[in-house]
């Protein structure tokens, strides 16, 4: 983060608390290439955040579906991110809808042609309420030209007919507009408000990256959105990089964008292109970019800021998850940023996004806020501590409490910068320093350059059951031994690994070996099955030395994933607790086909 200095972080904290929560007092209107907040031209440099109402990456080990639709927390999250970066709007993806290999258990927005899933809109619903209350307007498109969650290709499917058909099929058409109608026409059920009445939506989006054959699809789906709302206005989302002359000609479309995925020199000139050919007729912004060197990036935006055009949203930024950590989808970002992201260069994105954020709206950069209390989530052992995190904190201190009475329980800190950015869908934190049979308390604070929270609740009473050995397989400095051949994996094929991003492999022959000073009471193996065949395993050894170890008896569960276009791997979970009272060795033979991704060892510490 930026070095503040503490006069300017106290003023932060002055500031009323209204603010954050005031209602927008105006729908977003244009006025010739304008968009306008009011009387207020409105600007913006900010975030895409796909999965703000609909979860895709719920990747806990043993959960065969990555979906979910997010809770309040994440939305809150999320959308208070956005607000303290500078944004002033976000851009969701588009409601799913569901494919003919979905399993039954997915949750889709869309099961069929006027067949809508009430707890998955929910979500949309609770958006636009957090939305209202933080300040940061949303953008919602209302289909997706691609495969991920469902589009196109499924509406025409509901009725037999190829892709293609969507774009002129009537009956296909038809169907797709009782979805437009169904989510403009719906009241939420939080606030009461008819979404087309609901001033936190900036508009709405004829799809995501539409690939459309003839302007005239585009044409009638613009006049029908208009039908139901005047209220907001209609973007049109197209997967051209070129501005259509029927699309300013339209009267029914009132914002036009473009998504670029190029070099950034090819990217400014069609940027500069577009901008050009919509000055003085309608407002222009760039829905999508990324993947390009930071300074590459700089040069994008001040481009954009100089041309005048509307806004800028990077792609793309995941929140915090309700389950402790965040959410994760391959070299996305997270706020404030990370250490942990250096290989996107995650610190310097953010750090460079809020500056753009503010200028472009004219407007000194101010010091984050400090944050508020994490909430510690339920923890049954001192090795498995987890907190929903707080907007803004870069890191958090983890306090541990040695009395049973609350007014004279003694705090220590045991871990002064720990992280809840190092590791996806798994524990954040193990006290591997508490004593068997004593009996602790812990509490969390979250932190960043303006300040330290008030700490989490207490926990229950906790006691540790066994001392432990972890090891992420981010090195070999937990093992006594391993086999050439072994090799470590640091982010490649995450996607498909439930984003675990530090993993090993080797090939059939090669072992790792630990050794452990006490009884070791229990193993548990977390690995994956990279190809389809299962026939071969893991096997285990223990032994009082290296030259007398003899093979473990080991329970083997696999977690087998739903249909995904991710191909992910099959997750494996290997665990035993008969070992030898005498032995302290453990040995593991690794096979072709096989990646380990964490090893809890269990021992005894007396």
């Amino acid at each position: 983060m930026n070095r503040f200095s503490l006069s300017a972080c106290f003023l932060v904290l002055l500031l009323p608390a209204a603010t954050a929560s005031a209602q927008f007092r105006s729908f977003v209107t244009v006025k010739a290439d304008k968009l306008m907040d009011g009387d207020q031209e409105l600007r913006f440099v900010s975030f895409n955040i796909p999965n703000l109402h609909y979860i895709e990456d719920n990747q806990e080990f043993t959960n065969p579906s990555p979906w979910r639709p997010a809770d309040e927390f994440e939305i809150r999250d999320a959308l208070t991110a956005i607000k303290q970066l500078g944004g002033k709007v976000v851009r969701l993806y588009t409601p799913s809808v569901r494919k003919a290999k979905d399993d039954p258990g997915i949750l889709r927005h869309v099961n069929g042609p006027g067949v809508f899933d009430e707890e998955a809109f929910k979500a949309y619903d609770k958006v636009l309420q957090v939305a209202n209350e933080v300040g940061v307007r949303v953008i919602i498109p209302f289909v997706d030209n691609w495969w991920w969650w469902g589009g196109i290709a499924d509406y025409a499917r509901f009725r037999g007919k190829p892709k293609e058909a969507f774009w002129t099929d009537s009956l296909v058409i038809a169907d797709f507009k009782k979805t437009i109608a169904f989510m403009v026409n719906r009241v939420n059920t939080y606030t009461g408000v008819p979404f087309k009445e609901d001033k936190a939506l900036l508009g709405w989006e004829t799809g995501n990256e539409l690939e459309v054959g003839t302007f005239a699809w585009t044409k009638e789906i613009a006049s029908y959105v208009k039908t139901l709302d005047r209220n907001h206005l209609l973007i049109e989302g197209t997967h051209s990089q070129v501005i259509l002359d029927e699309a300013i000609a339209d009267p029914n479309i009132d914002v036009l964008s473009t998504h670029y995925y190029r070099p950034a020199s090819q990217m400014i000139k069609l940027m500069l292109d577009a901008r050009a050919k919509t000055k003085g007729k309608k407002p222009y912004f760039v829905g999508e970019f990324g993947f390009m060197p930071v300074d590459s990036m700089r040069s994008v935006l001040d481009s954009a800021i100089a041309s005048g055009m509307s806004g800028m949203l990077l792609w793309s930024m995941r929140q915090h998850n309700r389950d402790g950590g965040f959410y994760y989808h391959g070299a996305a970002y997270r706020w404030p940023g990370f250490e942990s992201g250096k290989f996107w260069r995650e610190l310097d994105v953010v750090r460079l996004f809020r500056a753009k954020a503010f200028q472009i709206s004219g407007l000194p950069e101010p010091p984050v806020p400090a944050p508020l209390p994490p909430k510690l989530l339920r923890i049954e052992t001192p090795y498995e501590i987890s907190w929903q995190g707080s907007t803004g904190a870069s890191s958090y201190i983890i306090e541990r409490g040695s009395s049973w009475l609350l007014f004279f329980r003694r705090w220590s800190v045991i871990d002064s910068n720990a992280s809840d950015a190092n590791l996806g869908y798994r524990a954040l934190f193990a006290d591997t320093t508490a004593t068997t049979g004593v009996s602790y308390f812990y509490r969390v604070r979250a932190k960043n350059a303006c300040g330290i929270s008030e700490p989490s609740e207490s926990s229950p009473v906790i006691r540790a059951p066994y001392r432990i050995l972890v090891d992420e397989f981010e090195n070999e400095g937990k093992m006594a031994e391993r086999t050439a051949g072994v090799s470590f994996i640091v982010g490649k094929d995450a996607s498909r690994a439930k984003e675990d991003w530090s993993r090993l492999e080797g090939k059939t022959g090669d072992y790792l070996l630990y050794r452990l000073p006490k009884l070791i009471t229990s193993i548990q193996l977390d690995a994956f099955f990279t190809t389809a065949q299962r026939d071969s395993n893991v096997v285990f050894y223990s032994g009082t030395s290296p030259s007398t170890l003899t093979p473990l008896t080991v329970k083997t569960e696999a977690y087998d994933v739903y249909s995904n276009e991710y191909r992910v791997f099959c997750p494996v979970r290997y665990t035993t607790k008969v070992i030898l009272p005498e032995h302290r060795y453990i040995k593991i033979g690794l096979q072709n086909g096989i990646q380990l991704g964490r090893l809890e060892i269990g021992y005894d510490p007396e």
